[in-house]
């Protein structure tokens, strides 16, 4: 090390020292931290490897970052990212920007189950400084792009989840509803976090900025100065600062071993590439965060110890992708301001075009605008031809001597540079928001506008700047416009934030997307929709007419069950099972949930390998039950159409129903069964194994448990109803099968409920039984209604008796019957009260029940309101007397004294027919078997057999 290299910053050291000295009354801490910061900007600067410290999303280090590339030209450049995410990096160009480089595993081996899934993002937009070094590696001839963050795997290995959501969420972050839009519960990874960790520190800052949040403070007092200068300026700088939030932060022991493990990892990872590649350090870039620049581990430098361990990954399969991003989720995820990224690409844009810096972008890229080159000014021009060729405008090449020197001490210095006041850019934006109001239901006129022209001016100068800058003209529009309501779905804010550049959405191109999206695409493509793009569309399937969208709504059938709600949404038709659809509408939002489709490439490569593990999961898991299990038995015969696995899965639901050992699934089996049972009897020759013995086995088990539910105190009372279901609805299959009657018998009188409702249910099934008379269940009714003591508890009889319609319909006179008699007999402080239970029984458990109970009491009730004066019910309707026989009948012929009496009718009938003969005498004739008589030769031969067989 030469001594001028050891006295660059000797000046700024001293000056430095004798601020600490003056401010804190003698040499003390602060003066340690103050010359401690040069020392770590020294030692960054003097380092063979170059470091360039950029700060996440930032314009500023987006500019510097492309200047310096067309400068340097490195042949290799080491990044600040997940090392495991490397082979994405090449279809970015396929994309359009914003996106995440997604790590994902569903199912983990090494980390605790209820972290499953584990997803990692890495979001990427066009004005970052990290995307700049991948388009500048990708398409350059000769140039190595290497990760050396640690992985993907490492993340959680160092980093649990629980510690990630410690910090307080950002008071101006977006709403959750769009936080978890995009990226979901995704861990972040950023290049290039630079925020204070020091509370009193950020607070000190913003207070004296008079800013509102750390986006605004950083965009004011860094973004702007920085915006204009050269390389070794920003360097400096960025080093300073990261320096000053690591010397500054709070002492959180495992944060802070997380953050040096890391950079001992990324040094350790360098190193290893230099010696296995034998490259000049001098033609290397290594691009970090400032904080991370700014290390003081044992392993920093080209030179450093190499004392740090990798520990190997675990066994967690890990699948790679790109998805979709936006700048709220980006803000949301970070703690940034909302609105700020978008602020951030529009300073980029204005960066480009008064630096004249020409951007890096990928072959190809899908949304990229093109740079004009006849746009830019001959300064401009010069200035750009003198980076790509590495000379400065002069003519000169770059002295190696400048790099180095002290630019830190002139920046400090100098005094603020205060931007006049642009007001043809200040007046197109408050005619622009005062139009975008309008738009959305606000009164606003040009008063507003003028008034949000000045209010912008004023608070700009009330916080000492003299040009306002985005921040200063929302505040000003909300202030201006905004009222006590928002008449639209936008505030004012947001519109502001849309004006200034919106919230831009990326898209993952046909071409990165994994093998089970692109097949998704494919056999879609019948339907002719640009399914890639974001928003609602509406897609027609006229199946009869075009039999080949069969394949289509296989396709969306499968996605509905396997994505979110709004991926994939029926409008008209539904599946059944052994139905086939003749026409569907659909609404389709695949390119709105990109992410979840690119998701689903994770796990197989086409959507019915998923679907048929995620049945299996979903059979086979420890929270499987009966009424699950025979779901994923429907949904595979519904879906997939394969009898293989629906077998597979109908065998599984045996084993679950045998372990279970209450009745809490039972509506839910029944209600599958009945379904499976009808589609195989119309659909199949033979009934499968496995149903068979799931109603035999569920015969015996429901007969076993039914007079414990009955007096448990958990089994509701549709639960028993369901299960005396199975047992009713079920019993002529399972006679068949080998079952035996008198195991529902003993079931039943083993039963002993307390229970109102439950021995109303007990009742129906001893009725059903034959063991109680209809006469007998009546009088049990009226005995209750009898009974002033009992009367109070009589609705809970008649809800048992509404739920028994389930296991024995033929009770459904009946209980029109007792319902009629309640509202008649009750009073009104019973009745009352029970008529909200009585409605919401049948809406929510009585759904299927209702409609046969309406249709009895229509058949039942006279069908017009003037017959209902004169109506007697039929249980109280008199009974008729009974005619006595008439004396001699039962000795006498037994003709037809009616119809002789009365010929009118058979005559009419006789003529209408050509019958022609008289009518037969009515005298008494022989009585007897008269057929007997006139034909005996069937009884002689019975006869002639008896005789010869005694």
């Amino acid at each position: 090390m030469s001594a001028e290299e050891q006295g660059t910053f000797d000046a700024l050291r001293t000056q430095l020292q004798r601020a600490a000295t003056t401010f804190a009354d003698g040499p003390d801490a602060l003066q340690g931290i103050l010359l401690g910061i040069v020392d770590d900007v020294d030692r960054a600067v003097r380092e063979p490897l170059e470091i360039f410290p950029v700060c996440h999303h930032s314009p500023a280090s987006a500019t510097a970052m492309a200047r310096r590339l067309r400068e340097k030209q490195p042949k290799v450049v080491y990044l600040e990212l997940c090392e495991d995410m490397a082979p994405l990096l090449t279809e970015l160009r396929n994309c359009r920007l914003p996106v995440a480089v997604q790590a994902f595993a569903s199912e983990v081996e090494g980390f605790p189950a209820d972290w499953a899934p584990l997803s990692v993002v890495a979001p990427i937009t066009e004005a970052s400084a990290e995307y700049q070094a991948i388009a500048y590696a990708l398409d350059t001839p000769g140039v190595e792009l290497v990760l050396v963050d640690r992985s993907s795997d490492h993340v959680f290995q160092w980093e649990p989840r629980d510690a990630a959501g410690a910090e307080p969420a950002d008071p101006d972050a977006p709403p959750a509803e769009e936080e978890g839009a995009l990226h979901g519960d995704a861990v972040g990874v950023e290049i290039g976090d630079l925020r204070p960790r020091f509370a009193e520190l950020e607070e000190h800052l913003l207070r004296h900025g008079r800013v509102r949040h750390w986006s605004e403070w950083w965009h004011q007092y860094v973004e702007l100065p920085l915006g204009d200068s050269d390389h070794d300026t920003y360097r400096q700088v960025m080093l300073l600062i990261g320096s000053l939030f690591r010397r500054l932060a709070p002492g959180d022991p495992r944060r802070v071993r997380v953050d040096e493990d890391r950079e001992r990892y990324m040094w350790t990872r360098m190193r290893e590439h230099l010696a296995a590649t034998g490259t000049d350090p001098g033609d290397c870039l290594y691009v970090c965060g400032a904080f991370h620049a700014a290390s003081r581990v044992a392993e920093f430098g080209v030179h450093g110890a190499d004392t740090f361990g990798i520990s190997p990954p675990s066994a967690t399969k890990w699948q790679h992708g790109l998805i979709p991003s936006s700048h709220a989720a980006i803000e949301a995820q970070f703690g940034l301001a909302g609105g700020s990224v978008s602020i951030a690409a529009t300073v980029w844009t204005k960066n480009l075009k008064r630096t004249g810096v020409r951007p890096f972008r990928l072959a190809g890229q899908t949304g990229a605008k093109k740079t004009a080159a006849a746009a830019r000014t001959p300064a401009a021009r010069r200035t750009a031809t003198a980076a790509a060729t590495g000379t400065s405008t002069a003519g000169g090449a770059l002295d190696p001597t400048e790099a180095g020197a002290d630019k830190l001490s002139g920046f400090l210095q100098r005094p603020p540079v205060l931007d006049r006041l642009d007001e043809a850019e200040l007046l197109g934006w408050s005619v622009e928001i005062v139009r975008a109001a309008r738009r959305n239901g606000y009164l606003a006129s040009t008063a507003d506008a003028i008034a949000v022209f000045e209010t912008s001016i004023l608070l700009a100068g009330m916080r000492d700047r003299a040009r306002p800058t985005p921040y200063d003209f929302q505040d000003a529009a909300v202030t201006c416009i905004e009222k006590d309501a928002v008449p639209g779905r936008r505030d004012v804010r947001r519109l502001v934030e849309i004006m200034m550049g919106g919230d831009r959405t990326g898209q993952v191109g046909y071409d990165a997307l994994p093998p089970l999206a692109r097949d998704v695409h494919d056999r879609l493509a019948p339907l002719d929709m640009k399914l890639g793009q974001r928003g609602v569309q509406r897609a027609l399937l006229d199946i009869a007419a075009r039999p080949e969208l069969r394949q289509c709504s296989d396709v969306l059938w499968m996605l509905r069950h396997l994505m979110p709600p709004g991926a994939a949404r029926p409008i008209m038709g539904e599946r059944r099972l052994g139905e086939r659809p003749i026409q569907e509408s659909w609404d389709l939002a695949l390119g709105t949930h990109q992410r979840a489709l690119i998701e689903l490439g994770y796990e197989g490569v086409s959507v019915e390998q998923v679907l048929e593990q995620r049945l299996r999961r979903t059979a086979y898991g420890p929270h499987a039950t009966a009424a699950t299990v025979l779901e994923t038995v429907e949904d595979a015969t519904l879906y997939l159409r394969s009898r293989r696995l629906a077998d597979e899965l109908g065998t599984r639901a045996l084993e679950v129903l045998s372990s279970e050992r209450g009745v809490d699934g039972a509506p839910e089996v029944l209600r599958r069964v009945r379904r499976l049972l009808a589609y195989y009897r119309t659909s199949e020759p033979v009934l499968p194994q496995w149903i068979e013995s799931f109603v035999k086995a569920g015969y015996a088990h429901y007969c076993t448990l039914l007079p414990k539910a009955f007096t448990d105190d958990d089994a509701t009372v549709r639960q028993v109803a369901a299960t005396m279901g199975f047992l009713f609805g079920m019993e002529s299959l399972a006679l068949s099968l080998g079952c035996d009657r008198t195991q529902l018998e003993l079931a039943v009188a083993q039963s002993h409920p307390e229970e109102p409702a439950k021995t109303a249910l007990l009742w129906a099934a001893q009725a059903q039984l034959g063991h109680l008379s209809r006469a007998e269940l009546r009088a049990r009714c009226d005995e209750l209604l009898d009974n002033p003591l009992v009367v109070p508890a009589y609705p809970r009889y008649l809800s048992g008796l509404l739920h028994a319609l389930e296991p024995v319909p033929q009770l459904a006179d009946f209980v029109v019957e007792a319902v009629s008699n309640a509202f008649a007999r009750l009073p009104d402080p019973v009745l009352l009260p029970w008529l909200p239970t009585l409605i919401t029984t049948l809406r929510s458990d009585g759904a299927e029940l209702a409609p046969l109970l309406i249709r009895e009491a229509g058949r039942i009730f006279p069908g017009r309101l003037p017959a209902l004066d004169g109506w007697v019910p039929p249980w109280r309707a008199e009974p008729s007397p009974r005619v006595p026989p008439l004396a001699g009948h039962a000795g006498g012929a037994r003709g037809v004294a009616l119809l002789a009496a009365h010929p009118a009718t058979c005559d009419a009938v006789a003529d209408l027919l050509g019958c022609e003969e008289a009518w037969a005498s009515a005298d008494p004739g022989p009585s007897g078997a008269e057929l007997l008589i006139r034909h005996p030769d069937t009884a002689i031969a019975l006869k002639e057999l008896l005789a010869g067989s005694l």
